[in-house]
């Protein structure tokens, strides 16, 4: 069972600007992993105990992909999983991670993927609408494919969290139930649970490799202070669980009250209760030069924090990075975290 921790004004109130958890500005030009394709959300495949896989000495990595064409907000409706190797710091093109058609989704969005003890590959990910619709929904499933097969494994809804089943909608507007990060045979969700008229986000954590609605109350909620919690993870680290996940500005009530950046938690156990890091739950936070430059913040095992390019300037086409990010490196010591140089 777990213990909901509540993420309150309290915590916000206590972020400063601090090179501890400010990123550095990326300047200059970044070159682009696919050029003439936006990538963003990206994983790698990993090992149950949370390494990242070696496949002949390289890494293997998905991400969501769609034409660099248009508004780049419009990807999103469009996104499909794209799997790349990396060797040598340079990033190949291996194609769409599912045929045409496999997804039960009209697109897929984020989720990880996991090296079973087999070798087969189990890939945990979010379909988005469904196969076949004439315009895009906001519906909202959680689906394994393996070998082959898709299998929806767990439902948003049931005692705990709101369904996920907006059919208008859009980014930051539309209730969570996605970006599945698989942890020791559980599932950690970006969900939404009620406030008010609205919802906020949560984070949930689903039984051992158990099937229909989670059974458990949220492991964290955004208590009044964001409705939009994405990417959620954990990392094992000198013996305690570290829950990271990001946020956008513009999802915190009031907008802008924190940062665009990556947020994290500790606690001794997976189910908790966590207490924030830093205070505040700031891991990472945008520099205030570029508040948009980098989001989706994932942080590996070696404590590497892979992100991608977004926005460096106006939300248009000509600012928009789609590609990842330059990797950063945590130092975590008990409650406290820093950037490394």
């Amino acid at each position: 069972m777990t213990t909901t921790t509540r993420w309150t004004r309290r915590h916000l109130d206590l972020i400063t600007e601090d090179p501890a958890t400010t990123a550095p500005p990326i300047l200059g030009p970044v070159e682009a992993a696919l050029p003439g394709v936006d990538l963003w959300d990206m994983w790698p495949i990993q090992e149950e105990d949370g390494a990242t896989a070696l496949f002949d000495g390289r890494e293997l990595w998905m991400g969501l992909a769609a034409p660099a064409a248009g508004h780049p907000e419009d990807r999103h409706d469009v996104a499909r999983i794209r799997l790349l190797a990396l060797e040598n710091g340079k990033w190949i093109d291996l194609g769409d991670q599912f045929p045409d058609g496999a997804s039960p989704g009209s697109r897929e969005w984020s989720g990880t993927a996991i090296r079973r003890a087999d070798g087969t590959i189990s890939v945990f990910y979010t379909a988005s609408g469904f196969r076949g619709e004439e315009r895009p929904t906001f519906v909202q499933r959680v689906f394994e494919a393996r070998e082959g097969v898709h299998r929806e494994i767990v439902r948003s809804g049931g005692e705990f969290f709101l369904p996920a089943d907006d059919l208008e909608g859009g980014p930051g507007k539309i209730r969570a139930f996605r970006d599945p990060a698989w942890f020791r045979g559980h599932l950690l969700i970006a969900a939404s649970v009620p406030w008010g008229e609205r919802h906020m986000g949560a984070i949930a954590l689903t039984g051992p490799e158990s099937e229909g609605r989670p059974m458990y109350p949220p492991l964290l909620v955004a208590d009044g202070v964001n409705r939009e919690i994405e990417r959620p993870h954990v990392v094992v680290h000198d013996g305690l669980f570290y829950l990271f996940f990001c946020t956008h500005g513009q999802s915190f009530e009031p907008a802008d009250a924190a940062p665009t950046g990556l947020y994290g938690f500790v606690s001794d156990t997976l189910t908790g209760p966590y207490e924030p890091l830093n205070g505040s739950g700031l891991v990472i936070g945008n520099p205030a030069a570029q508040p948009d430059q980098a989001y989706a913040w994932m942080v590996l095992d070696d404590l590497r924090v892979v992100s991608f390019l977004d926005y460096r300037g106006p939300v248009d086409r000509a600012n928009f990075g789609g590609t990842p990010a330059p990797v950063l490196r945590l130092r975590l010591d008990g409650s406290r975290t820093r950037l490394e140089p």
